[in-house]
């Protein structure tokens, strides 16, 4: 599995690169003629990041930084998909971790 995100699926697409040119019909010109069509790839912006899982391991995920700017995970944990906020691992996070197991139970 290359360049793919973990929890959403972004991977890498493909589009076209049109290069142009002439002057636009709303600035004066004739207009804008097309000069050439290549390929182009459109690649996503992945992170890797260390998150905590509710059933108290750690592990390193590589997501897209979507993923990690709404703040949920939606991983498969013991074979089960999981939604659980995300939340770094840290080493001074064992409180935190302990709180956060009593509201999210496996």
């Amino acid at each position: 599995m290359g360049r793919e995100c973990e929890v959403s699926g972004k991977k890498t697409s493909f589009g076209n690169r049109i290069s142009t040119r002439g002057k636009a019909k709303y600035l004066g010109g004739v207009g804008t003629k097309c000069t050439g069509i290549s390929r182009r790839m459109f690649k996503p912006n992945l992170q890797r990041i260390h998150v905590w899982l509710p059933n108290g391991e750690t592990r390193y995920v590589r997501v897209a930084t979507s993923v990690i700017r709404s703040g949920k995970l939606t991983l498969e944990v013991d074979g089960k998909m999981r939604t659980f906020p995300l939340i770094k691992a840290s080493k001074g996070s064992a409180k935190a971790r302990a709180e956060l197991k009593n509201l999210y139970p496996i």
